[in-house]
């Protein structure tokens, strides 16, 4: 059985192994430089406190190389559903093929055993590699991306640790469950990706955020979670724009950002403009004399009482959650997994 699958499996591993060869190769290779780039910028901004513009540098030169590679390591678990998964038992129900096999040597157990394992091991590790390479090349990129593409915003998160590991054994799984249940190679390949895109949405929409209970704290308003301040005229106004950032922790994953009248009442949720009352003919904040100066006008608001409270996970659970998110996913396999050896013995002929 080993050397019939292997048989049947090489030509998709050759050519799996080929390509993350050369990934790793390419990675390998241009990951210290990235690296040396990144401390030596960080040495000379923290000399004139000029890191945040070099964040911003430094992420748009590299912007497309980290999507791409980000991008390859989450599509891969649902090519390996796609590809892998799917047709190993449908195709055979489909040709029939599985009767000839059936009826020899070796039982349907021993038959699905060895498929499970080879191939869904080896989806498994190649996955694994991927993502921990990728993780350590996009290390600097991680710390200087946007507060939307840091490492545990939903979109990166994903592609990033052990993670992807999970999510590969379970597409495998889940597109072996779905072919076994179909009997149709090219219905079984649709409903497996459309299964599993559903799954990997609700994961980080409904799942992930619940996991560990998430950290509200109320914080002054900054430059630092403020995405945009409008002031027009001597209104006696001006309108505040939150963005996703948390003072103080670089890199968490804000679930909610409000913005807060001195009264604690939420006039504004994040990527809203909040009107705050402050003075525009005078002070800080008039742009009578020219452009009011955003550092001072914000400390203005926050004197008088407006503050953002912010729902978030700090960056240190980025592991805690790629361990239990991975220990779902991989309960999920093995329940599957039962489902499978169950079906193919009691209900399928």
């Amino acid at each position: 059985m080993i050397w019939l699958t292997w048989r049947q499996f090489r030509g998709s591993a050759v050519m799996t192994a080929a390509l993350l060869v050369v990934l790793t190769a390419v990675l390998t290779l241009t990951g210290p430089d990235l690296a040396s780039r990144y401390a030596t910028g960080i040495a000379s901004c923290t000399q004139d406190d000029s890191c945040a513009r070099f964040y911003d540098r430094f992420f748009d030169e590299y912007q497309l190389p980290f999507l791409a590679v980000s991008l390859v390591v989450l599509l891969l678990p649902a090519l390996v559903g796609l590809f892998w998964g799917a047709p190993l038992i449908a195709r055979e129900l489909e040709a029939g093929t599985h009767l000839l096999v059936w009826n020899q040597s070796v039982t349907r157990g021993r038959w699905l055993a060895v498929k499970l394992g080879l191939i869904g091991l080896t989806a498994a590790a190649a996955t694994c590699l991927c993502g921990l390479v990728v993780t350590w090349w996009s290390g600097p990129l991680d710390k200087s991306a946007f507060p939307e593409l840091a490492v545990m915003a939903p979109l990166v998160f994903g592609a990033r640790g052990i993670a992807p590991m999970g999510y590969a054994a379970f597409a495998f799984v889940l597109g072996v469950t779905v072919g076994m249940l179909v009997r149709r190679t090219l219905p079984a390949m649709a409903l497996t990706l459309a299964a599993f895109a559903a799954i990997q949405l609700a994961m980080p929409l409904l799942v992930r955020p619940h996991l560990i209970p998430p950290v509200t704290s109320t914080f002054e308003i900054s430059e630092a979670n403020v995405s945009g301040i409008g002031i027009q005229g001597d209104t006696g106004s001006a309108h505040v724009v939150l963005g996703p950032a948390v003072p103080g922790h670089a890199g968490a994953w804000a679930l909610s950002s409000d913005l807060l009248d001195p009264s604690g009442r939420v006039i504004a949720g994040r990527g809203e403009e909040g009107p705050v009352k402050v003075s525009t003919t005078s002070g800080p904040c008039a742009p009578a004399a020219g452009p009011p100066n955003m550092g001072a006008c914000l400390a203005e608001v926050s004197r008088l009482g407006y503050r953002q409270r912010a729902t978030y996970h700090p960056l240190d659970r980025f592991w805690p959650f790629q361990w239990i998110e991975t220990g779902i996913y991989a309960l999920l396999t093995a329940g599957l997994t039962g489902f499978c050896f169950w079906w193919i013995r009691r209900r399928l002929s």
